[in-house]
């Protein structure tokens, strides 16, 4: 499979638009080239680990990105296109990929063709791009009304059906792939848009360029509606996202063990497949103020970067900045920050340290990354797993307590040493296929 590089990625993500300081409000006060700020970013991410930054919407848009006004230019508020093809080719040039935002099932307001609408009406030839009713008004005082994504009238709901609508579209993507050698996209909104055009969408971009990755954003569903004989390569997976915090805020693993059993154990429904994990996004609240404890920030990436799945990071969450999302605004989830600065965005500098560690033991270790799941050991506070490749063998331990934790796990099969690869140095010895593992406190064990 071409985008088989994927299962071995590291994804950060990026919000320009908020890490950049661009204003809320598009407009030709607006205007200014921020991109050159994004390069400093390169050094940042690939410090890291990540090997593969998913760039939240750069295209022109009113607002946030997601009410796109023209597929085909960068937002003014970023910059040129031509400024950010110099970016991108950068970015392949230090040996990262880069995945960008796009948003297929809604426009915004401003976008060309729907604009066209407002002043044709019936007459306008773009009338069937949306989904339309000529008998009444809109809330807005349109002299007619239209669907919107989740209710908001901002955010016009494309007919995806529309024979040239699919080919607006595709010429995009194929100006994106031409223009930025984009090696992936994500879909935003995923889950509502038709699966039909998703199909289509996916045969056209591997037309395009075979080992482009394709990520859905799903919240809820069957993911195999997406994966494996679906049109996607991955979707973002929002049951072990909440399993991740609430596992450790209840002081009850047995819900993140359980869902991973469910998805990934013997018999899983997911097994096999390469889902996108994380633990916040540019949508949910902070990981950093998700977690009721700040200490479970450590055993919490440790999860991250080991169970079945491509590890996501949020940016600045790596050292703890704070956000919470509200029924008004999501603006203190995508703040302004300068990569240069790091130490000093959040209150938890040292996690970054940890994660830098944690992203070049998954690198090291195949099972990590490819490896199936089987459950050894589930409590409150204590969890334990086997990653198994067939080539080599990896046990994850993570202690949530306050003090530390001493678990028996069972392996079937011959006498076997494990080093303590995360704290390096410690050799454990499985005889009789039983092995004691010592825990640190809110902290955990990788032995390979």
């Amino acid at each position: 499979m071409s985008t088989e590089w994927a299962r071995d990625a590291i994804i950060y993500h990026l919000y320009p638009l908020g890490a950049l300081g661009a204003p809320p409000v598009n407009g030709s006060e607006a205007t200014e080239n921020r991109i050159p700020a994004l390069y400093d970013w390169i050094d940042h991410i690939a410090e890291l680990g990540a090997d593969t930054i998913l760039l939240g919407p750069v295209l022109e848009s009113g607002s946030h990105g997601y009410d796109t006004s023209d597929l085909f230019r960068i937002d003014a508020r970023l910059g040129s296109n031509e400024a950010f093809a110099h970016w991108c080719t950068e970015v392949h040039r230090r040996g990262l990929r880069l995945v960008l935002d796009g948003v297929f099932h809604h426009v915004g307001r401003d976008f060309w063709a729907f604009r066209d609408v407002l002043a044709h009406g019936e007459a306008s030839q773009y009338r069937d791009w949306f989904y339309l009713d000529f008998i009444r008004q809109s809330d807005r005082g349109d002299p007619f009304a239209y669907e919107g994504w989740n209710g908001h009238d901002d955010l016009v709901k494309l007919n995806t059906s529309n024979t040239e609508v699919r080919r607006h579209l595709f010429d995009a993507v194929r100006f994106w792939v031409e223009s930025f050698d984009i090696d992936g996209l994500r879909l935003d909104a995923a889950d509502v848009l038709d699966l039909d055009f998703q199909q289509e969408l996916a045969a056209f971009a591997r037309g395009l360029k075979p080992e482009l990755w394709l990520m859905g954003e799903v919240i809820h569903g069957d993911y195999t509606r997406w994966v494996g004989s679906g049109p996607l390569d991955s979707v973002t997976n929002y049951e072990v996202f909440k399993g991740l915090y609430s596992s450790h805020n209840d002081a009850n693993y047995f819900e993140i063990a359980y869902s991973l059993n469910r998805q990934f154990g013997e018999g899983g429904i997911y097994a096999g497949l390469d889902l996108c994990i994380f633990a916040d996004n540019h949508d949910v609240t902070r990981i950093a103020s998700q977690l009721a404890d700040a200490r479970h920030l450590y055993p919490l990436h440790i999860l991250l970067f080991s169970i079945p799945g491509i590890p996501t990071l949020y940016y600045g969450s790596e050292t703890g900045v704070a956000g919470c999302k509200s029924a008004s605004t999501d603006l203190p989830l995508r703040p302004q920050l300068d990569p240069r600065d790091a130490t000093r965005w959040g209150d938890h500098p040292a996690l970054a340290k940890a994660i830098k560690r944690l992203a070049a033991i998954r690198k090291a270790l195949g099972p990590l990354r490819r490896g199936g799941y089987r459950p050894l050991h589930v409590g409150h506070r204590q969890f334990a797993f086997l990653r198994d490749d067939g080539a080599e063998q990896v046990i994850v331990a993570v202690n949530a307590a306050d003090q530390p934790a001493e678990i028996e796990v069972e392996l079937p099969g011959m006498d076997r040493r494990f080093g303590d690869v995360l704290n390096q140095g410690q050799v454990f010895v499985a005889r009789g296929g039983r092995m004691r593992i010592t825990l640190d406190p809110n902290w955990g064990r990788i032995l390979s």
